[in-house]
């Protein structure tokens, strides 16, 4: 969603009051159209189409398809069906499809018999794939090339293609059934011999994805592969469209977002930029759920505690440390966790490397239990003076007790925090559900366990 800027509301308003249509005109001309989009996006629908009336239908179009989605439907509803219809002849094949999408079904039912068959093929065809897949975010708007052509030739149709193209820096070589055969870049045309041919110059090993991969598997190749665009093809090995790198962009930032709200234990709709437009019951019922259930597993932390009552009270200085069993245990856990479903996200790791996996993170947790158990066994000697302790122990073995259980803890957490994501991509789960606040439940049930079974055996009780 566009960030709204208030700020020039009124002075748009007051220009639009006065109809002075060049100065609104000038507005638009000069600005980037995002920006004018943003500044757009603070008023109503009717005044966002009276400033969009005042310049060009390309200019309109572009425009158009930086505002905000909700500010676009309700323009679109509000427009005869012919005028949506040259905002959709003109916006890019990808955004016209997302936006066809949203609308609702009469609205978009009407506008398509106004639409050319071309663009109404284009649209059925793009608003087809399933959502999260690479054809969902492709767009139709490439640039093809024989590869019988000369790079004179081929620069001669560039030259004629590119006003109506989103990106011409490469051009695909397609057969004659448009199956991907390579792609040639701009720099390729312009250095080569005039008379060379498209299918010598050309780069036959070509990085692509399918329609039916995921969107974010799609983004990462661009991301991996420094690419402008992604070609993307069908089960025929056919051309059906590309994936630029702007949407691939979006795609890793919707893909963030749906992992941070995971992570928190957050379920519904992962979109960005829909938080204030939720309603609060919305935001509820995504909330609920898990902490209902993380509430109910805390109840076990409970029992096991009423269960230890006895040595609680001859013991009270066992209670004083509880607090920091818990949050080591926690973020220990939790940083084990993030740190292997980002390998995982990245593809740095799979299932099969769980074993190394648990290797690096048990070196690691070791070395962190042995740091904590010291520090926690230097706070018990320098804070526990004068606490109430049977004769029969020690501030110095209670001491023990505490820095064993302590960095037992750090071990056990950091490797639940490291096998759980593992356990989850083998479900076929996303790993980012187990971790935080889930895994910090499993974490502080199984660590009052060592801590109390740890302190009866050190204790001798």
């Amino acid at each position: 969603m566009k960030k709204k800027n208030p700020l020039l509301a009124p002075e748009l308003r007051e220009l639009l009051k006065k109809g002075n249509t060049k100065a609104i005109r000038t507005f638009c001309e000069t600005g980037h159209p995002a920006h004018v989009a943003e500044l757009i996006s603070a008023l109503s629908a009717s005044e966002a189409w009276q400033i969009l009336q005042s310049v060009d239908y390309p200019l309109r179009a572009e425009i158009f398809s930086h505002m905000d989605e909700d500010l676009q439907i309700e323009v679109v509803a509000s427009l005869p069906r012919m005028d949506v219809a040259h905002l959709l002849a003109d916006m890019a094949p990808d955004d016209r499809a997302d936006l066809f999408k949203k609308l609702p079904e009469d609205i978009g039912e009407a506008v398509l018999p106004a639409l050319a068959q071309a663009e109404r093929e284009d649209i059925r065809r793009l608003a087809a794939y399933e959502e999260g897949t690479a054809g969902s975010v492709m767009t139709s708007d490439y640039v093809t090339l024989s590869p019988h052509l000369t790079a004179a030739q081929a620069i001669d149709q560039l030259r004629q293609v590119a006003p109506d193209k989103e990106t011409i820096y490469y051009a695909y070589v397609v057969d004659d059934q448009r199956r991907l055969q390579g792609f040639v870049s701009l720099k390729d045309l312009i250095l080569a011999r005039r008379d060379a041919k498209i299918g010598d110059i050309m780069h036959p090993d070509v990085i692509f994805a399918r329609v039916n991969d995921d969107q974010e598997d799609a983004a990462r190749k661009i991301q991996k592969y420094d690419l402008i665009a992604l070609p993307v093809i069908n089960g025929n090995d056919a051309l059906v469209g590309i994936i630029t790198h702007d949407d691939a962009l979006d795609v890793i930032t919707q893909e963030q977002t749906e992992d941070m709200e995971k992570l928190m234990a957050i379920s519904g709709s992962h979109e960005s930029g829909i938080y204030l437009k939720t309603p609060a019951w919305k935001h509820f019922l995504n909330r609920a759920p898990w902490v209902v259930i993380l509430a109910a597993l805390g109840m076990v932390s409970g029992l096991i505690v009423q269960n230890f009552e006895g040595l609680l009270m001859q013991f009270a200085i066992l209670a004083t440390f509880m607090p920091m069993l818990a949050d080591t245990g926690g973020n220990t856990g939790s940083q084990s966790a993030t740190l292997v479903i980002r390998a995982l996200a990245l593809r740095e790791v799979s299932p099969r490397d769980i074993l190394r996996i648990l290797f690096k993170e048990f070196n690691v947790s070791m070395l962190l239990g042995l740091l904590l158990g010291v520090i926690a066994f230097a706070r018990v000697l320098t804070m526990g003076k004068g606490s109430a302790i049977p004769g029969n122990c020690s501030l110095e073995t209670i001491g023990i007790a505490i820095a064993i259980a302590l960095g037992i803890q750090v071990v056990t957490a950091t490797l639940i925090g490291a096998i759980l994501p593992m356990i989850a991509v083998v479900m076929k789960k996303d790993p980012a559900v187990v971790a935080s606040p889930a895994l910090t439940t499993v974490v502080d049930i199984t660590g009052l366990m060592i801590y109390f079974g740890t302190a009866k055996l050190v204790l001798g009780i």
